[in-house]
């Protein structure tokens, strides 16, 4: 049968008819945040986005500088996702618990001045493990050469965490090869972020967790801690980067958390110099 020469026009018309595809989600890896929102900071509320963990120190600074200034901070924690889309729209500062965590948000956020970015504190990387140590853990070394379960952070190629190659970064620092394979068939869960991370961990009662030492300080109800081995132990900052258009008593918060007044508050979880 041949084709009705009308045809060709109605498909045409229909194909205009069609939808047009849904862009792609802004949690997808590589993908950009929406910023159609302007980003209005300036409110008189200095508010802060970041991930868990380093939150508690700043938490404990915001209270000390807002009860001497009368100042309001904000400090809200969590996955990206989370927060992101109050960011885009108030965010004053980001903090980061690594530097390759920072230079992610300030290639995702453009709001970000990307000169600020600036590190105040140093923490170390441990080994927690359950209360008691129940299994003798004494280092790394345990790690690596005993059948131990063990949990480990990672971004796994779409997360912003600072565990980002943390345990690696561990088990390589002799140059041994066999050192990184042996964890490797230890590891029992690659988690996205610490939060996610520090549940296995209790969770599947596993022996060890490769963390950052604020995690069990902030849970001795569940966890003690071993130190790593100093020819093995890794340090990573927290860094802090501050939004266009940010409020004007933002810098003074600042210059606080990097005084002998903000050193202590820090001191609690670990946090130094």
């Amino acid at each position: 049968m041949k084709p009705h020469p009308l045809w060709p026009a109605l498909l045409c018309a229909a194909l205009v008819q069609l939808p047009l595809q849904a862009a792609p989600n802004a949690d997808q890896a590589g993908a950009s945040p929406q910023t159609a929102v302007a980003h209005q900071a300036g409110d008189g509320v200095i508010r802060l986005y970041g991930p868990g963990g380093p939150d508690t120190a700043l938490k404990r600074a915001a209270a000390a500088f807002q009860q001497e200034t009368g100042i309001k901070v904000e400090v809200t924690a969590g996955p990206e996702s989370s927060w992101r889309d109050r960011a885009l729209q108030d965010a004053d500062l980001f903090f980061a618990g690594a530097e390759q965590s920072m230079s992610a948000y300030l290639e995702r956020y453009p709001f970000l001045d990307k000169q600020s970015a600036h590190a105040y504190y140093l923490r170390r990387s441990v080994i927690a493990v359950q209360k008691g140590n129940p299994t003798g853990i004494r280092g790394i070394e345990d790690l690596i050469n005993r059948p131990l379960k063990v949990v480990v952070t990672e971004g796994l190629g779409s997360y912003n965490t600072s565990g980002t190659g943390l345990w690696e970064d561990v088990a390589g620092r002799k140059g041994s090869l066999a050192d990184v394979q042996k964890l490797r068939r230890n590891i029992v869960a690659f988690e996205q972020g610490s939060g996610a991370s520090f549940r296995a961990f209790t969770g599947q009662q596993a022996d060890a967790w490769i963390t950052w030492v604020h995690w069990p300080l902030n849970h001795q109800d569940k966890a003690d801690f071993v130190e790593i081995e100093p020819e093995r132990r890794i340090y990573r900052d927290l860094v802090i980067a501050k939004a266009a258009g940010a409020d004007a008593s933002t810098q003074r918060f600042l210059d606080f958390i990097d005084s002998p007044r903000g050193e202590p508050l820090f001191a609690q979880d670990g946090w130094t110099r």
